[in-house]
């Protein structure tokens, strides 16, 4: 029983350590308009800080597992939480801008420490039997990170400033450092892979088009996350705590997703539950387009988003295990960098779609969606196209074997 408490407060401390990188990202979206009138920049470009971020952690991150296999994991997590907290100060003290988006990039480089480690220790602490489950409780981090982590810091932003916001948060990564050092204890560190086996994974199209899809899903719902201030204006009018329960209503709905899209692929597969809840996120941004102003309808749709956005996101999962189980860490790894890599397109895309109107921002979002589904359908018929240049080689063979018996007869 003692066992089990100790196993239950390691996951937890690694959850929390993703909760606060999660927040932290997160909750730039809904204090975005404070922070552009406070540093006197526009909203796009304080949302560049965004690209940024994402951009850091999506190139540190494959490099940590092979520059720095050999530091004890605990300490690495530590670290990370330590770095987050000092980018996170940094950005909330900024005079301006450009020391903003400074901030923002060291806490980037402690969240490429932290978020692999934290993501890969989970597993490594239990039996294989429950290494669903350790992967589960961690992933549980950045979900309440969107459910609850994101909806408080807007309201506390909206009450006492952005500023204080952020300082919570780096206080609170601070708190779990010591709590990473003290309680955790030592992690089993795992076998070191060369960056040539990290990217020949990458030669497999099956798995490279998961990840095309995956870096899409991900930029069409940062393109609307990140300026929901903006789309949501005309029904708020600017009130960042009417704002705050949208974005409360999208992570309840994103908690529910997340609960049944596991069970789902698990019986319908991952090609049907990836193309039913991408094809309902192109709806539901398009009805994002048509009744921004009416707030009602948008209280609806938010919900009806965060259920379809996080139940897409287990079946692309579930198609890179199963594509190859004994590269599952490599190929999942790649997913986290995909992920980081739609991070950092969406705001550019979203300047762009801003430059047209609010309205185009969902818009913007749906022709994403649509071509990840696009990417993630094409990855099955690469799959086919493979057997059959195998069954034609094969066929090819015996042809020519037949012929040369026929010709030595």
């Amino acid at each position: 029983m003692r066992g089990r408490v100790r196993t239950a407060e390691r996951l937890a401390l690694l959850a929390a350590g993703l909760f606060v990188v999660g927040t932290n990202a997160f909750v730039i979206a809904g204090v975005l308009p404070s922070i552009a009138g406070e540093l006197h920049a526009p909203q796009t470009a304080v949302a560049s800080s965004i690209t940024w971020y994402a951009a850091v952690v999506a190139i540190a991150s494959p490099l940590v597992g092979v520059l720095l296999p050999w530091v004890p994991r605990t300490a690495l997590i530590a670290v990370g939480l330590v770095l987050v907290a000092g980018g996170t100060v940094v950005a909330a003290l900024a005079p301006g801008l450009l020391v903003f988006i400074a901030g923002r990039v060291l806490a980037a480089f402690g969240g490429a420490a932290l978020v692999p480690t934290a993501t890969a220790a989970a597993p490594a602490m239990l039996r294989p039997e429950q290494r669903g489950l350790a992967l589960a409780a961690t992933g549980l981090g950045f979900t309440l990170a969107s459910a609850v982590g994101s909806p408080l810091g807007t309201a506390l932003a909206a009450l006492v400033g952005w500023r204080v916001t952020m300082l919570a948060i780096a206080g609170l990564a601070l708190l779990l450092a010591v709590a990473v050092l003290l309680r955790l204890g030592p992690v089993p560190l795992g076998a070191a892979t060369s960056l040539a086996a990290r990217v020949g994974v990458l030669r497999d199209p099956r798995v490279s088009l998961v990840l095309l899809a995956a870096a899409l899903v991900t930029t069409g719902f940062n393109v609307v996350y990140i300026f929901s201030a903006r789309l949501t204006e005309g029904a708020t009018g600017g009130d960042g705590r009417l704002l705050a329960l949208l974005l409360l209503l999208y992570g309840a709905g994103g908690v529910v997703g997340t609960a049944l899209a596991g069970p789902v692929t698990d019986r319908f597969g991952n090609r049907v539950t990836a193309a039913v809840a991408t094809g309902a996120l192109v709806a539901v941004f398009v009805l994002l387009a048509v009744e921004e102003r009416s707030y009602v309808a948008l209280a609806i749709l938010f919900g009806v988003w965060g259920v379809v956005a996080f139940a897409a996101v287990v079946p692309l999962q579930h198609r890179l295990v199963g594509v190859d189980p004994s590269i599952a860490g490599l190929t999942l790894g790649w997913y986290s960098t995909a992920m980081y890599v739609g991070i950092a397109v969406a705001p550019l895309l979203g300047a762009a779609a801003l430059a047209v109107g609010p309205v185009a921002l969902p818009l913007a979002g749906a022709a994403a969606t649509a071509l990840a589904l696009l990417a993630f359908q094409l990855g099955f018929r690469a799959r086919r196209r493979q057997a059959l240049g195998a069954s034609s080689e094969t066929s090819g063979t015996t042809s020519a074997m037949e012929s040369s018996t026929r010709v030595g007869r």
